[in-house]
């Protein structure tokens, strides 16, 4: 139960960190932007809210949607403000002119690009060694899906484990289409498919 509690107020203190950041950052750049292009309010925003919300995302996969919505309002903001929409308008639409993924999406699109580094030799190998594709294991795991290019997802007996890379890697890796998981897509085709899906 305590390590429970602690994992919530690290991951507490982690968004709730960023986000004070996103807000500063974007409270500076709201009071000059009318005297600067689209293209250079876009490029300061990418500096400095996109990278810092990209920034080790991929420890966010799986957490509280409560955290996700707090980081979320951040990109909105930062939308609204390269393109000069207003408060009350639908952000959704918004996103899309920008080619943004909202915050949930570009978490599972990380994770799903660095396991497709994994398996294909161009990630560290202390993260590859913990992608075990399923048909290498004998027994149930390779009667559940031989040929279908899903991985081994281990048990994790905690909250703070089902977080970690070796369990949402491969849990991420395999809940996209089977077509995806092929291994001659290449790393541009995968993640222009995943980013469109």
């Amino acid at each position: 139960m305590h390590i429970r509690q602690t994992g919530q107020l690290t991951m507490a203190t982690h968004v709730s960190s960023v986000c004070r950041a996103g807000f500063f950052q974007l409270r500076q750049l709201w009071s000059v932007c009318r005297s600067l292009t689209t293209e250079v309010t876009r490029a300061l925003v990418q500096a400095f809210i996109s990278c810092r919300l990209d920034y080790c995302n991929s420890v966010l996969a799986g957490v509280a949607d409560v955290y996700l919505q707090q980081l979320q309002s951040v990109q909105n903001v930062a939308a609204r403000l390269i393109s000069r929409a207003r408060r009350h308008d639908h952000i959704t639409p918004v996103l899309v002119s920008l080619h943004w993924l909202p915050v949930r999406q570009r978490i599972s699109y990380k994770m799903a690009v660095l396991v497709w580094k994994c398996l294909h030799d161009v990630a560290p190998h202390y993260l590859a060694d913990l992608c075990v594709p399923a048909n290498s294991v004998r027994g149930r795991q390779q009667l559940l899906s031989t040929a279908s290019g899903t991985l081994v997802v281990p048990r994790a007996w905690t909250t703070i484990g089902q977080h970690r890379f070796v369990v949402n890697g491969p849990r991420t890796w395999n809940s996209l289409p089977a077509d995806l998981r092929t291994p001659d897509t290449t790393l541009c085709s995968f993640k222009r498919q995943t980013a469109a899906d």
